[in-house]
């Protein structure tokens, strides 16, 4: 079957490379809060508050650091790369499997965001929006190589005997 919308299988290994120690750091600035200086930048935003009485400029520059935005896109970008690449054997067993693991990933990931409608407020509220913006991709990624990882070892098991 061809799969025109996967990347190569090639770049499986730069997903990784990308998304494990993306993840790793975006864990660690968001417990720590750590923001190095070097990263403090004047960048473009759109509708920036002003002051607490909702006054807003619709465009302009403000003072930010980056680094949670830059770790933020590795992450996706690293996440797609995962998800979205060919394995070496692809065929329809695979594609079988990974369209299953998209339906669940997608199922699991309104799950935890109805449960967050529900149950959080506040900033535990956008905490969990924050992490939601993730989870589509790792609840995929996660069922996905989990699947694959038991065909593997079926497929073994029924060569041995």
């Amino acid at each position: 079957m061809e799969t025109n919308y996967l990347l190569s299988s090639k770049f499986k290994m730069l997903g990784w490379i990308i998304l494990v120690p993306s993840v790793i750091l975006g864990l660690i600035t968001i417990i720590t809060d750590w923001e190095p200086p070097i990263f403090d930048a004047r960048v473009i935003g759109i509708f920036i508050d002003k002051d607490f009485l909702g006054n807003y400029t619709f465009i302009g520059l403000v003072e930010n650091n980056i680094l949670n935005e830059i770790l933020g896109i590795l992450v996706i970008i690293g996440g797609i790369i995962v998800a979205f690449s060919k394995e070496k054997n692809e065929d329809e067993l695979i594609t079988k499997m990974r369209l299953e693991s998209l339906v669940w990933a997608m199922y699991l990931n309104y799950g935890v965001l109805l449960v967050a409608f529900l149950f959080l407020y506040d900033f535990s509220f956008f905490w969990a929006m924050v992490f939601n913006m993730f989870t589509m991709l790792f609840f995929f990624i996660i069922r996905f190589n989990v699947k694959l990882w038991r065909l593997s070892k079926s497929v073994s098991y029924e060569e041995q005997y």
